[in-house]
């Protein structure tokens, strides 16, 4: 049986994320998916900043933005009336530290399916169809371990990691037997849907919601279609107070009871389904060479709009790491760092959501109050960071308050020239692209940029780029570098005006836009300590693929 570098189970947000940056890479990868064919599903609403900047990286920016829309305000009634209109995101804008100010409007299957083109692109197809019912580890002699998966037809496969990111109810996780802690509310439940609503019956700039003593019906149009909203209300209940399962009538009435709408306003209802509140977490996310991201390895209350949000940002931390282990030049051990920065946010991620879910209920309560209570800064996930991690090498001394980014931090975004063209141009273009960046600020950067040129110059994996100040010299610039001609890049880093005394700064960038290590520029070691972690020894490595130097 053929050998795959990575078995990717399950096609979702998560899954696709994953195969993307893996397959751009030049690693063999297989998706596949139990259902026969894509799911068209509306569960997620789009992604938020952080994860626009993931997908601006993987290139398909452009693509979901041209299908989607911003983000709508929310008018919200009470006994069917108007009473309150709020738009949680009127004062979030781009800065020059973040191109993406707020998060973006478009159907969960929409995203999927412009993912799918992309890793088309790299000549990979979703297999459906595909259930996995068995998973057996094994070692080689040659490659160090194998895992053999059993489908439950057609025959098996092999690969040298399997990742499941087939959702809450994951098979790979049960077949590894990782136990799922945590609770679900049985009397948290909301009834969803994908509707058709009678041409003109309500203003689709409008995030519609109303909230009764009795229940609640929210209604968002869905971007891309004439008449196509999302449908999400508490349940009708039984006499017993049970909740009963989502019919098209059921809406109909539940639409008829909350709004001055008609029933017969509803003309289709389909992707019915009953949504429980479920807080749960994996007690680990690995086991050997089987991994789980997305909702297979946590799950959490809808607020704030962050599940599929923190399984893409699962899918960009594991994808480089996974990528230059498979590649050779960096230990197996690198993986480790998966679970060890992604768990703790995933369990930080479970109390923010289940705080927006008190708040919001909370908020409901009063007339006027709305979704808009589960939006705060926390769910832009542009402040996600690991500086706990062993791969955010050094920093300053803790209580040692300085400007810009500590190790582990995500890199932030300048806008800025390139110094050969002047054409405009920002860092995390700079950054795209599965490779690591050192960056060079100042005169006395130029010595380490060179070095590492030189050890890693050619494709493996690693690019330098000088950053000048206005006011510096650029004669001789190198391709690639750029000008911080606002100083905006500056002041992100906190390299101040370093230019002018001749000393300088380094900033070494992991694939996923997070800093690895920002040190002075005389300090070589720190950053050559750093690359042969990631990448080997850079030329000798390429020599002898199989001694690739485990500095710790």
């Amino acid at each position: 049986m053929g050998m795959t570098d990575v078995l990717i189970v399950g096609a979702g947000p998560t899954g696709l994320v994953l195969a993307c940056d893996l397959a751009r890479r030049g690693a063999a990868v297989r998706v596949v998916d139990r259902s026969p064919a894509p799911p068209r599903t509306s569960r997620a609403k789009g992604p938020n900043p952080r994860s626009l900047e993931i997908l601006d990286d993987l290139g398909v920016a452009e693509e979901v933005l041209a299908a989607g829309s911003d983000p709508l305000p929310m008018l919200k009634y009470r006994d069917r009336r108007p009473v309150a209109e709020a738009d949680p995101w009127a004062d979030s804008a781009p800065s020059p530290d973040a191109r993406y100010g707020r998060g973006w409007l478009i159907a969960q299957w929409r995203l999927e399916g412009i993912l799918r083109d992309r890793l088309a692109g790299y000549g990979v197809h979703v297999e459906p169809g595909h259930e996995v019912v068995g998973l057996a580890q094994g070692r080689d002699g040659g490659d160090g371990g194998h895992v053999d998966v059993t489908y439950a037809d057609g025959p098996a496969g092999r690969a040298r990691y399997v990742v499941g990111c087939d959702g809450a109810h994951s098979s790979v996780r049960k077949l590894l037997g990782i136990t799922f802690e945590g609770t679900t509310a049985e009397d948290q439940v909301m009834v969803c849907g994908d509707v058709d609503l009678a041409d003109g019956a309500l203003d689709r700039t409008r995030w519609h919601q109303w909230f009764d003593e009795d229940g609640a019906v929210m209604l968002c149009p869905i971007p891309g279609t004439r008449t196509g909203w999302w449908f999400q209300a508490g349940p009708e209940r039984d006499g017993r107070g049970r909740p009963l399962a989502p019919t098209a009538d059921g809406f109909r009435r539940l639409l008829a009871h909350h709004t001055a709408l008609p029933g017969r306003a509803l003309t289709r209802a389909e992707l019915l389904s009953t949504y429980r509140v479920n807080v749960r977490m994996a007690d680990r996310f690995r086991a050997g060479r089987v991994l789980l991201a997305g909702d297979a390895a946590h799950v959490h209350a809808i607020a704030g709009g962050l599940g599929m949000n923190t399984g893409i940002q699962d899918a960009f931390n594991l994808g480089w790491k996974l990528g230059l282990v498979l590649a050779g030049h960096a230990d197996a051990e690198l993986v480790d760092t998966y679970e060890e920065e992604r768990l703790p946010v995933a369990a930080r991620t479970l109390d923010l959501t289940s705080e927006r879910l008190r708040a919001t209920l909370e908020a409901i309560r009063r007339p006027g109050g709305g979704l808009d209570a589960a939006i705060t800064p926390d769910t832009t996930g542009l402040g996600v960071g690991y500086r706990w991690s062993s791969l955010a090498a050094g920093g300053p001394a803790p209580g040692a308050e300085q400007p810009g980014p500590r190790a582990g931090d995500r890199a932030p975004d300048a806008p800025c020239a390139d110094a050969a063209t002047g054409e405009r141009t920002r860092l995390h273009r700079v950054f795209a692209g599965p490779r690591t960046t050192v960056l060079g600020f100042g005169p006395g950067s130029a010595a380490v940029l060179r070095e590492t040129a030189d050890a890693y110059g050619g494709d493996v994996g690693v690019r330098v780029c000088r950053v000048y100040a206005a006011h510096e010299d650029r004669a001789g610039a190198e391709p690639g570098a750029v000008v911080d001609d606002a100083g905006h890049a500056a002041a992100a880093y906190g390299t101040g005006a370093s230019g002018d005394t001749g000393a300088g700064t380094v900033v070494v960038v992991r694939p996923d836009h997070h800093v690895g290590v920002l040190a002075p520029a005389d300090d070589a070691r720190s950053v050559r300590e750093y690359l042969r972690r990631l990448h080997g020894t850079g030329r000798s490595a390429e020599r002898s693929p199989g001694m690739v130097d485990a500095v710790r």
